[in-house]
């Protein structure tokens, strides 16, 4: 809660004690139940260390998995809020795409409905709080074990009995509520009833941050008649469009996707929630016709609330959720990725950090992104682009025939395109909370020495340049021709590894093609070493030119074994169907050499 809003809500919340007995109740059983809200969002947090991401990769495939997927989840944690946020986190991490995310929102708003029904059906006509007692007792016990997954359950038990305690202390307290003030006394009817009304909802569930606890609040006090069954209806409209701003929120620090996917669930609600109002009466007449046929008796409100906050939920999602493609046109239209001179993170998001597999997968996907960059340099240092690589046997032609002075601003590019990412990567990793006996902490090391890599390439690479360069400007062909086969050695294997990552990426397993690229790095440098001294010996390049070229030679060498290194933790390791197998079948350092000893022999 902002602490302006917070200036205003003790005031107000301190005069509400001094008039009612009955109104700390009333706060106190709504604290209660947020409190449960908040423990039932820890113990579900408990098992996102791996399992949630899994599930959400598996079910996500189709947008009617992803309603399913939002609908359960919403239904399990009963927090739609929740779920948004959750969301948001793994959109921004690359884990699902916006069509995806936006049919997770429109599960959730149905999923979120089920509260309505489990409050109204059985939280008022029963006694929970016999109920809520077993739960926290067992809980407490549960959440002071050392297992992370019976601290999880824990969590979840006591956030049980809380809730039902909430619904317990708010039943009790508006039973008796009437003998203070008579809220039924302030009803608006028509039109300014509905809109003050629902204006109220959003205020309520903005204030709370839970759409829950202002049904909770709603259906409880239309059982005891505080309010009307018209304002009720109005508040519960008003409750699913408020509750839109906790993953506004969250989407502040979110990239383009999460802004795009809150501003999703904005429009979605809003609109439903616009329809629900134009067409407030039809909904009465289904709600009544609903009601009739499941046996739900007229003068039962709280039911019949219950009824409509699904009805007009299912029908904005019947009406909506075939369009999710136009929506997603619109929504990028509105929200237009800003394209800065410096190159800034895309997928690393401060949301996520609860989310360890998340949390990994962000900084895969960032890797990538530096190392695409560190691509990009590299390849423009020796005169080529992206597109080039495509071309398998012009490389060196390609080299040779482009005989123009190139000076490409390595230190810009580096600055432009490699510091930023690389200092937000390194920066976003050392914010991980986990501790070093997860599995994620050792993969997120393995990330972080990749990227260290990375930038070790483009360090040899400017190092290379200076040479590479005056070579180039050389009256002796000998030493230019050297010189493009070095460019062209670290050219071919970028080719090659863009190759065994597309493999990777098709779900094929390029071990041999990984075990020819480490044999070739250091069979190449023997034999150009080799090359040089019978240069020397022949006295076609001088002794300086040949220390330089050997020099260069080792920058060429580092430059392919950084590239190589990185390339195989963020492409062959970031596959786990093929790691286990990689670790078994690829060769080790001394199979690479006996592998090398034997071309030599034969």
């Amino acid at each position: 809660m902002h602490k302006a809003l917070l200036l205003i809500v003790i005031p107000l919340l301190s005069y509400g004690f001094w008039l009612s007995e009955e109104f700390k109740g009333i706060a106190a059983g709504v604290s209660i139940f947020l409190f449960g809200m908040l423990s039932l969002e820890q113990g579900f947090k408990a098992f996102t260390g791996g399992t949630l991401e899994r599930i959400l990769q598996k079910t996500t495939n189709t947008t009617w998995k992803s309603f399913g997927f939002g609908f359960l989840s919403a239904s399990l944690m009963q927090s739609s809020s929740l779920v948004s946020v959750i969301t948001i986190s793994f959109l921004s991490a690359g884990l699902l795409d916006l069509v995806a995310g936006i049919g997770i929102v429109f599960g959730s708003n149905l999923g979120t409905t089920t509260g309505a029904w489990l409050i109204a059906g059985l939280g008022l006509k029963v006694d929970i709080a016999t109920y809520a007692m077993p739960l926290l007792i067992f809980g407490v016990l549960c959440v002071f074990q050392s297992s992370k997954q019976l601290k999880g359950i824990g969590y979840i038990l006591t956030g049980l009995g809380f809730l039902l305690l909430g619904i317990h202390y708010m039943k009790e307290s508006f039973e008796h509520f009437e003998s203070t003030i008579n809220l039924a006394e302030y009803a608006m009817s028509g039109v300014k009833g509905l809109f003050i009304y629902t204006a109220l909802g959003i205020i309520a569930t903005i204030i709370m941050q839970s759409s829950h606890a202002t049904m909770l609040l709603t259906i409880t006090a239309v059982s005891v008649h505080q309010i009307t069954y018209d304002n009720a209806l109005a508040l519960a409209i008003g409750a699913n469009v408020g509750t839109t701003i906790t993953a506004i929120i969250a989407a502040l620090g979110a990239n383009i996707q999460g802004k795009r996917l809150a501003g999703s669930h904005l429009l979605i609600n809003l609109s439903t929630g616009i329809l629900a109002l134009i067409f407030i009466k039809q909904f009465g007449v289904a709600v009544d016709i609903i009601s009739n046929n499941l046996g739900i008796a007229d003068a039962d409100h709280a039911m019949k609330l219950a009824t409509f906050h699904s009805l007009f939920n299912l029908t904005g999602i019947i009406l909506f959720f075939p369009f999710i493609n136009q929506q997603v046109a619109l929504l990028e239209k509105i929200f237009i990725e800003k394209r800065s001179n410096i190159f800034k993170p895309k997928y690393l998001d401060l949301s996520s950090m609860d989310f360890p597999e998340t949390v990994v997968e962000s900084v895969r996907l960032e890797s990538i992104h530096l190392y695409e960059n560190a691509v990009h340099v590299i390849l423009h240092t020796f005169g080529f682009h992206k597109r080039d690589l495509q071309k398998n046997d012009l490389l060196k032609q390609l080299i040779e025939q482009n005989k123009h002075a190139i000076e490409y601003n390595i230190d810009a590019g580096y600055e432009k395109r490699i510091k930023g990412i690389y200092s937000a990567i390194i920066a976003f990793i050392s914010q991980a909370g986990f501790t070093w006996e997860m599995t994620q902490s050792s993969k997120l090391s393995w990330l972080r020495e990749a990227n260290k890599h990375i930038v070790e390439a483009i360090k040899d690479t400017k190092h290379l340049q200076k040479n590479w360069v005056r070579a180039r400007s050389s009256t002796n062909q000998i030493r230019i021709t050297e010189y493009n086969k070095i460019a062209y050695q670290i050219v071919l294997h970028i080719q090659k590894i863009e190759t065994f990552r597309h493999e990777i990426e098709g779900n094929e397993l390029p071990l041999l093609s990984l075990d020819a690229l480490k044999t070739s790095i250091k069979n190449d440098d023997m034999q150009m070493n080799r090359a040089i001294e019978t240069l020397i010996r022949e006295r076609k390049i001088s002794p300086e030119t040949g220390s330089s070229l050997i020099n260069d030679g080792a920058y060429m060498r580092s430059i392919k074994k950084n590239l190589l290194k990185a390339a195989e933790t963020l492409f062959l390791h970031g596959n786990i169907s093929n790691t286990d197998v990689e670790q078994q079948l690829s060769l080790n350092e001394t199979e690479i050499n006996n592998v090398i000893h034997t071309m030599d022999t034969q």
